[in-house]
C-alpha cells in the first residue's frame, strides 16, 4: 500500500519570538517492510540554519534555528511511503518469555528494558502485564494476549489525559489515547524484563458509512515494537492489531518524549496556540 501523508503544525505566540530553536521528527523511517518515496519539510518563516541528521536511535531528524523574529510559526511534512510489514511469526514457535527476560541487557535492547520519566516501572503495570504470561508461554502469545487484553479492557476517550498523566492513573481510569494504551504496555513489559520500545506514526482512518472523509481530521499515533528474540513485532493495543499495511511508522524511542514531531527552545514567545493537521490516505485515494 502506497500512502501520501501530509502533517501540518503551526503555533502562533502572544509575543514575538526573537530566537528559536527546533528539533523534528516529522520524516518517516527508511525500513524492511516500508520504502519512503519521497519526504519533504515546508518551513515558515525559512530557517536561517537546517541540518538533516539521525538521532540516537536511528530516526530522521531536523535541526532548525531561526534568528530574525517571528509571531508564528508553521511547518508542514509530505511524503508518499510504500508499507507492506511482514506477517509476524507463529505465535506458538516463539522463545517461552523468561528466555527473553533472562538475556537482560543486549546491544539491540539495552535502551528499551529501563526506566523513563514517562514509562516508569510500576508494581501495578507489571502486575497487569503478567496476567498475560503464565511460566512457560511463548512471548509473542503473551504479547498478542496484552495487545487484545488492553483494547478490550480500556476505553478511548480523547480528553481525559495529558502526556503527563501517570500510567498508575490511567490503570485506574481504563480510559485514555493511544498514548496512554502504548506507555502502559511498555511500562508491563519492562517491568517482566522484556524489552520494548515506544513507536511513533500513523494509522490509517476511514469514514463512517455514507459520510465524506475529512481533511485534517486524522491524528499521529502510537503503539509499541516488542522484542521476540531474535526481531521486533509492532503491535498496536490501541486497535488491538499486528502492525501490517494500515499504519506509517515514524520513529521510535524510550517513549513519547524521545520522539516529540516538533519540540523547540524559544527566546521570548509567551504563549502560543497551536494547531496540527494530518492526512493520510492511499494514494490512489487522494483527495483533490
Amino acid at each position: 500500500m502506497i500512502y501520501s501523508l501530509r502533517h501540518r503544525t503551526a503555533y502562533g505566540y502572544a509575543r514575538t519570538v526573537d530566537l528559536a530553536s527546533h528539533l523534528l521528527h516529522l520524516k518517516p523511517r527508511i525500513l524492511p517492510g516500508q520504502r519512503v518515496l519521497s519526504a519533504r519539510l515546508t518551513c515558515l518563516p525559512a530557517p536561517d540554519h537546517h541540518t538533516e541528521t539521525h538521532d540516537h536511535f536511528g530516526n530522521a531528524a531536523t535541526r532548525l534555528f531561526l534568528v530574525a523574529p517571528h509571531t508564528a510559526f508553521e511547518v508542514t511534512a509530505e511524503s508518499l511511503v510504500e508499507v507492506d510489514f511482514p506477517e509476524a511469526p507463529p505465535a506458538a514457535r516463539s522463545l517461552p518469555w523468561e528466555r527473553i527476560a533472562a538475556a537482560g541487557l543486549g546491544a539491540e535492547t539495552a535502551d528499551f528494558l529501563l526506566p523513563t520519566l514517562f514509562v516508569p516501572l510500576i508494581p501495578e503495570a507489571t502486575a497487569y502485564a503478567a496476567v498475560s504470561f503464565p511460566p512457560g508461554r511463548p512471548v509473542l502469545e503473551g504479547l498478542l494476549d496484552l495487545n487484545r487484553r488492553i483494547r478490550q479492557e480500556f476505553t478511548f476517550q480523547a480528553g481525559v489525559t495529558s502526556i503527563t498523566t501517570p500510567i498508575a492513573e490511567v490503570l485506574r481510569m481504563r480510559r485514555g489515547v493511544c498514548q496512554d494504551f502504548s506507555q502502559l504496555m511498555l511500562a508491563g513489559l519492562r517491568g517482566l524484563g522484556l524489552p520494548a520500545r515506544y513507536v511513533s506514526g500513523y494509522v490509517r482512518t476511514r469514514p463512517p458509512p455514507g459520510q465524506a472523509r475529512r481533511r485534517g481530521a486524522d491524528q499521529s499515533h502510537a503503539w509499541v515494537s516488542a522484542w521476540i528474540g531474535d526481531e521486533w513485532v509492532q503491535l498496536d493495543p490501541t486497535n488491538g492489531l499486528v502492525v501490517r499495511d494500515e499504519h506509517v511508522v515514524l520513529a521510535w524511542g524510550r517513549d513519547f518524549s524521545d520522539i516529540s514531531p516538533v519540540r523547540g527552545v524559544l527566546l521570548g514567545g509567551g504563549a502560543h496556540r497551536l494547531e496540527v493537521n494530518v492526512d493520510l490516505e492511499p494514494a490512489t485515494e487522494r483527495v483533490a
